[in-house]
């Protein structure tokens, strides 16, 4: 296994600049997801890490080893695409068998590596299939496999669940969780999905334009993001966003004014996850506007005096239908407060509906 340390990584593709000075710490036998948009740096900064590309600045080490020029082929690193990748022609046994190919492993030695990598993403019985007789999952486990056959001290993980379908993301979530712990390597996974990040890794790196936004745990991005980018990005139905201004002490959102528990000034957005929206007899006036069923729980939007807001509600089935008037509130503690110009969150100030008898 391997401790992974970038230090003011960059990459370049002329003008443009995939990856600007990014510094990352990812601990021996650790998991760690890198989630961002399309175009953020993310595939790139792994391609860095697997030896395809190489950075334009700084430095990249293995366990104190710099290894910003040593081949793909030379730092033992496993990696599944996308794609899976697997070779058509080739049966699922010489699929996982081929990089070891390039490590002179002798034939017999090779065969039992195979075996028991086979074991271990239980494909065992699928050996002299070829590809093309697998199911998107089962590929999805060769592949694992073939990365995992050489023991390599970094696995790298692009996108490896995209091409399935929801369900079988589930599965293999677990799958993959479990064969990190069973095997203690040091691994990175990409994702354009948070709930795959959030589920999977230890820690998480948002990545946006190239640049790091947060670092931390999925409940430290979920409860404290740092900005704006990483509170829209993280949490599904997404975050309520409303536009106002803290002056004397009040925010002041439309008509309506709340008090301000610490210190604020100026435009500032408003952030309140739609589970902490509460639908109660004692809260502010609204209009149900619309109802959205999502199996257990059912997604409501409101009109209400600060603009529109999403209120999650448990249950399948709730008391209300559009046009109904309905109370709502929510505890000032679940709120966030993000500067509008600079869009980061302001700590230690929360928003209070005033009270109502």
């Amino acid at each position: 296994m391997a401790r992974i340390e970038l230090r003011h990584i960059t990459k370049r593709w002329g003008a443009v600049v995939a990856v600007a000075d990014m510094n990352l710490v990812i601990e021996d036998g650790e998991f760690v997801a890198i989630l961002g948009p399309s175009g953020c740096g993310k595939s790139t900064t792994l391609f860095m890490l697997a030896g395809i590309y190489m950075p334009t600045a700084g430095d990249l080490l293995f366990d104190g080893a710099r290894v910003n020029e040593v081949e793909a082929k030379d730092r033992n690193v496993g990696i599944v695409f996308q794609s899976y990748a697997l070779y058509p022609h080739m049966s699922v046994r010489r699929n996982i068998a081929f990089p070891l190919r390039f490590k002179g492993v002798p034939r017999h030695q090779a065969e039992r590596m195979v075996e028991e990598a086979a074991r271990m993403v239980r494909v065992e019985e699928l050996l002299d299939r070829m590809p093309a007789q697998l199911s998107g999952g089962q590929q999805q486990r060769v592949a694992l496999a073939r990365a995992l056959v050489k023991k390599p001290q970094l696995l790298l993980l692009d996108e490896p669940l995209s091409n399935l379908d929801a369900a079988l993301r589930l599965t293999m979530r677990s799958e993959i969780k479990r064969l990190q712990r069973e095997t203690g390597i040091t691994t990175v996974l990409v994702t354009h999905d948070q709930i795959e990040a959030t589920t999977m890794a230890d820690r998480i790196v948002v990545m946006r334009s190239g640049r790091i936004e947060q670092i931390g745990t999925a409940e430290d991005l979920y409860r404290r993001p740092d900005s704006l980018f990483v509170a829209s990005f993280i949490g599904a139905p997404p975050i309520n966003l409303l536009a106002g201004e803290a002056r004397g002490g009040a925010l002041h959102i439309g008509e309506a004014q709340l008090a301000l528990r610490g210190e604020a000034r100026g435009p500032v957005f408003l952030g309140v996850r739609p589970e902490a929206v509460v639908l109660d007899s004692t809260g502010h006036p609204a209009l149900v506007e619309d109802i959205e069923p999502m199996g257990r729980e059912t997604l409501v939007l409101l009109s209400t005096p600060l603009g529109a807001l999403r209120a999650l509600v448990g249950g399948a089935a709730i008391p209300h239908r559009p046009g109904d008037r309905v109370a709502f509130s929510f505890p000032p503690e679940e709120t966030l407060l993000f500067d509008r110009a600079s869009e980061r969150r302001l700590a230690d100030v929360h928003a209070a509906l005033a009270s109502r008898g």
